[in-house]
């Protein structure tokens, strides 16, 4: 079983910025994929940034050039970096890691961009 818990959201004016931290109860380099997904109110939840433990990663198009996936090898953390913040990308952020064919989430961090 993997724990996941996240950290680091809170609320920040447009064009501020903000660190996500996903601490995992197992190395992070022994799950295959980790991701950061976000879900906004009245919408399905959505990839974000997904890294894999060969360090490939891939954003969602929205996100490219301000938002950086990085794993931390010190603190066993998967961060995620977000830059020039919009009020878009308002939401609640979970941490997800596939391991052994079973996904496992964290129960969110909320971040806010106000306008």
């Amino acid at each position: 079983q993997v724990q996941l818990v996240e950290s680091g959201g809170g609320s920040v004016q447009a064009g501020g910025s903000l660190r996500l931290s996903c601490a995992a109860s197992r190395s992070i380099f022994s799950i295959p994929t980790m991701g950061w997904y976000r879900q906004a109110p009245g919408k399905q939840r959505e990839s974000v940034a997904v890294i894999t433990s060969g360090s490939r990663t891939v954003y969602a198009d929205s996100v490219k050039g301000r938002f950086t996936i990085s794993r931390d090898s010190a603190k066993n953390t998967v961060d995620l970096q977000m830059n020039s913040l919009k009020p878009e990308d308002t939401a609640v952020y979970y941490c997800n890691g596939m391991y052994f064919g079973k996904n496992y989430w964290g129960q969110g961090t909320q971040v806010t961009v106000s306008s």
